[in-house]
């Protein structure tokens, strides 16, 4: 059977090389040599996470001029058992541990205007179990904590994760979780089946699916932290992705459903300032990190999740 597999395989390298095929092609290639070799459609079913532009519907520009006055520090407010900030009137900061939520991206520059959005998708009671529970685990570093949301997004097998992480995800999440997690994971692809697959795909895509295919081979295969930041987050000058919104500064403030308003300054993907401004009909609302999504008005760059762990440096 492997001897089979292995002439399969060849078989799709050699087509891959003289003729291009699309989706359809491939898959039918496969379908007749070995029915039961089945590659995976990469853009079948709702992503992990979704939350975009689109969600980021708070924007209050009225406050472009709002002077708030001296911040406190957030941490001042008591947790709830969700590890949600109570919140009193004031205005108040905190630099977070943020995470990276949309990998083949490109990470914040200085200067960019990001607006909040709740936190959707088919994981996200995942994610948002890894970030609220991240915040009782301190002895978990962030690059642990990054390492399983990356794993998410690129629906990697779990099973295939290191002993560390494999510990730190049954401690973070449920086994129920785990088990859906997996049970939506995909196989690692070499190089060449990914780039056959994702063939007339549109650039932007095609980079977001490519770094989903890298970072599960390096997963699978123990990679090291920097081999996946180098797959999760693009280098270089970021272009103006298709549907951003242009014209907004980085002090923009999002007013909260809740009636409180939010500000994020991020100055890479793991390390954002939030502000947080509470009036007096606010008082007793909770602002909770774990559902909270700092989406960049340029699109091509990522959008940041929000933990309740304090950023030291």
């Amino acid at each position: 059977m492997r001897r089979f597999l292995l002439m399969v395989l060849s078989a799709i390298g050699l087509s891959l090389v003289f003729a291009s095929p699309s989706h359809g092609q491939l898959g039918g290639l496969v379908k007749r040599l070995a029915p039961e070799v089945k590659l995976p459609n990469l853009m079948e079913g709702k992503p992990p996470i979704t939350t975009n532009i689109e969600d980021a519907v708070y924007a209050d520009p009225s406050r472009d001029n709002f002077d708030p006055g001296v911040a406190r520090d957030l941490t001042s407010l008591p947790l709830d058992s969700q590890n949600r900030f109570v919140l009193a009137a004031g205005y108040y900061r905190m630099t977070v541990q943020s995470y990276c939520l949309h990998a083949g991206t490109y990470g914040p520059t200085s200067g960019d205007g990001y607006l909040y959005a709740p936190l959707k998708g088919s994981q996200e009671a995942a994610v948002e179990s890894i970030l609220r529970n991240s915040a009782d685990h301190l002895e978990f570093e962030q690059r642990d904590i990054q390492t399983l949301i990356w794993a998410i997004l690129s629906r990697a097998k779990f099973e295939d994760l290191s002993n560390r992480h494999k510990v730190i995800a049954a401690t973070l999440l449920s086994k129920k979780q785990l088990t859906s997690l997996n049970r939506n994971a995909l196989d690692v692809l070499t190089n060449r089946q990914v780039q056959g697959l994702i063939g007339g795909v549109p650039g932007p895509v095609a980079s977001v699916l490519q770094a989903e295919a890298d970072m599960r081979r390096l997963l699978a295969g123990g990679g090291n932290y920097g081999d996946l930041e180098a797959a999760a987050v693009l280098a270089g000058m970021a272009p103006i992705g298709e549907g951003s919104l242009t014209g907004v500064p980085s002090s923009r403030w999002s007013r909260h459903p809740d009636g409180y308003w939010l500000r994020f300054n991020a100055s890479s993907y793991s390390r954002t300032e939030v502000e947080v401004w509470v009036p007096e009909d606010a008082v007793g609302q909770v602002y909770d990190p774990a559902i909270t999504v700092a989406v960049p008005t340029n699109t091509a760059k990522q959008r940041l999740s929000q933990s309740a762990r304090v950023r030291m440096d």
